[in-house]
Parts: structure tokens; sequence; C-alpha cells
């Protein structure tokens, strides 16, 4: 049996954790992309409301907004993103009364995004495989 120092052993050490650190970062980001994809996709597949010109429902577009040891996926709508609210919760009209709520960004996260953690939570006991 070869002898080895602890030098070689810490270094050893710090390269297996690093390795792990690195798959399971990877595989997290793969995992926030795919929910992100999902969430995109039936925002604008299954929306509840009137979009006549399809105008509204073609601006929603996926944005990263990355930083260290953070990953995040921003589901907007590019060009109409004031509107967005307004159908999300419903809004007062001019001259009294309210303009109904057409939900269809919290019902695409709560289909897809409320699994992520459980999913990250297995990515991380297998080592980067999920």
């Amino acid at each position: 049996m070869d002898n080895i120092s602890i030098d070689q052993m810490a270094d050893e050490i710090t390269n297996m954790i690093r390795e792990y650190t690195e798959d399971v970062s990877a595989a997290i980001v793969q995992k926030v992309d795919q929910v992100a994809d999902q969430v995109l996709s039936e925002v604008k597949s299954n929306h509840p409301y009137d979009d006549q010109s399809g105008d509204y429902t073609k601006g929603f577009k996926k944005s990263s907004n990355d930083e260290e040891g953070k990953t995040q996926r921003i589901i907007w709508n590019k060009k109409h993103y004031r509107r967005v609210h307004l159908l999300e919760f419903g809004h007062a009209k001019r001259g009294g009364g309210r303009v109904p709520a057409f939900p269809h960004l919290i019902p695409a996260y709560e289909k897809y995004g409320e699994q992520l953690t459980d999913h990250i939570k297995r990515i991380i006991q297998n080592g980067g495989r999920g």
C-alpha cells in the first residue's frame, strides 16, 4: 500500500469536493432552465384572457439573472410589461367597478416552480444526478 502525505490527501479531498460542487451547480442551472421553459410554455399556451392579435402572448420572454452562487430565471413580457399585473390581478375601472383578473403567471409557476425545491434537494443528494 502506498503511503501518501497529509497534503496529498487534503488536495484530493479538495478536488473531490470541487468536482461535486461543479456537478451539482451545473445540474441545478439545467433544472432551473428546464422549469423556466415549462413555465414560459404554460404561460404562452394556456391563458384565460382573450388575446385576439396574439401580440401580448408573444411578448413573454425568459431572462437570466445569474450571480455567483445564485441562479435566477425571470418570465416577463418584454412588450407589454405594464399590462401583466393588470391582467393577473384585475384592476379598478375608471367609472367604478372592477375588471376581472385573468391569472396566468401564478398558476403556471404553481404548476412547475413549486416543485423546484424538491428537484434541487434530489440533485444535491445525488451529487449532481437528478
